[in-house]
């Protein structure tokens, strides 16, 4: 089945602003976290993995019979940053942001997993898609 872009388009904006509205320090991505893992389930990913690393998420997509995998990962931590905007979807958490791009990310590894999930058949025997807790800290996941 072959994925609608401007549906893909519409949910990934929507996605993107949720995750905007709702940032979390790093090791503290809870929301973000169950968040990701829900839409990993959603899509049809056979294995999900929840606090690797703390708050990380790996999903697990089998595909084919083959021994080559696609691994994709995104941060998802946000920064002790006040938002200062009037958007619709600004920060609701005071004193954290996404001000470095983590809720794009996230988003972005969001819509390659779907399209996996539902094209990827012939692409790769096994892909693994992984949200990683705090870019940069000591103790972070790999």
């Amino acid at each position: 089945m072959s994925i609608d872009r401007n549906t893909l388009h519409a949910e990934m904006t929507a996605w993107r602003h949720d995750l905007h509205e709702h940032p979390e320090f790093g090791f503290e991505e809870r929301r973000t976290s169950s968040f990701v893992a829900a839409k990993l389930r959603e899509f049809g990913f056979d294995e999900i993995a929840e606090g690797v690393g703390g708050t990380g998420v790996v999903g697990t997509l089998k595909r084919g019979s083959g021994n080559r995998a696609i691994a994709l990962r995104a941060d998802m931590d946000a920064l002790r940053i006040n938002e200062q905007s009037d958007l619709p979807h600004r920060s609701k958490n005071p004193g954290v942001m996404h001000a470095c791009g983590h809720d794009g990310h996230t988003t972005m590894l969001l819509g390659a997993a779907k399209i996996l999930a539902e094209e990827g058949a012939s692409m790769a025997p096994c892909a693994s898609s992984s949200s990683r807790p705090k870019n940069g800290a000591k103790g972070r996941s790999r």
